[in-house]
């Protein structure tokens, strides 16, 4: 499913125009971004939890020339979904 798709699916299931519908998603994907650019995490209920976390600097390879190379520290976003939505996945019946 695309942005598009998305946008989309909140017109069809709103009374938004599509340009609202875009404006309203735009706005969803901003507030989940600077709250994880700020280290934050973002739990939504029933469906699941972002979460920032920092992985240490290591030494990777290089695959073309087996050279020897620093991966630097970085933060990275993981998600956890819900039991709700992992139980949805595997067949609710609701």
């Amino acid at each position: 499913m695309t942005k598009a798709d998305l946008v989309e699916v909140i017109q069809d299931n709103t009374d938004l125009t599509k340009a609202d519908a875009l404006d309203a998603l735009e706005g969803l994907l901003e507030i989940i971004k600077t709250t994880l650019e700020a280290g934050e995490d973002l739990k939504i209920t029933h469906f699941g939890k972002f979460e920032v976390r920092q992985k240490n600097a290591r030494v990777g390879r290089n695959p073309i020339t087996g050279e020897a190379i620093t991966i630097e520290e970085r933060q990275i976003v993981t998600f956890r979904p819900a039991a709700l939505l992992k139980k949805c996945l595997n067949g609710c019946a609701d």
